[in-house]
């Protein structure tokens, strides 16, 4: 066997093992929305770098919303705490035990999943991003609520493309 040869085989093997190692690295339960157009969009937008979770498994859970603080004044999951994304900090979390349950959601579920990842590096333990976020929660029926705790329909729609997702409630831009 020729050392090109050699060479080759070792190439192949080393490419193998790189694709073996991110497969499995991405290797999560599937969780889905209830569009199918949605869904493809997200599951090629996502990394899947963190635990995810669907709307309808939200219990008891902590809900973080890491949308923009002018998204959270038009509406939020009710019980959510704002923690912010461009201005993102772990100080917002530090009351927060390592261990408790934790739910980070947005408009997608993008900006949410990178601010997962900064919680499970900070130690965070149990923490899961909402698979489609405030839209998925709006698109399937779900209530959200304005600072004074009222339900209502507006949703921060984030920008007119990203807000094609968003079936339901009334879009607000701002």
């Amino acid at each position: 066997m020729t050392l090109l040869n050699k060479m080759k085989i070792v190439a192949v093997i080393i490419v193998l093992i790189v694709i073996a190692f991110f497969g499995v690295k991405n290797v999560q339960a599937q969780v889905h929305v209830s569009n199918k157009s949605y869904d493809i969009m997200l599951s090629s937008l996502l990394a899947h770098s963190v635990n995810e979770t669907s709307v309808d498994s939200i219990k008891d859970q902590i809900l973080l919303d890491a949308r923009e603080i002018n998204e959270f004044e038009v509406s939020h999951i009710q019980g959510a705490q704002w923690i912010g994304y461009d201005d993102f900090d772990l100080s917002r979390v530090a009351d927060l035990d390592k261990d408790s349950k934790i739910v980070v959601y947005c408009s997608v579920g993008y900006r949410s999943e990178k601010i997962s990842e900064q919680l499970v590096n900070a130690g965070f333990t149990n923490v899961q991003n909402l698979y489609g976020g405030i839209f998925e929660w709006v698109n399937t029926g779900r209530d959200v609520v304005n600072p004074n705790g009222e339900h209502t329909k507006d949703v921060h729609a984030y920008s007119k493309s990203w807000g094609v997702w968003l079936k339901k409630g009334k879009k607000v831009y701002n």
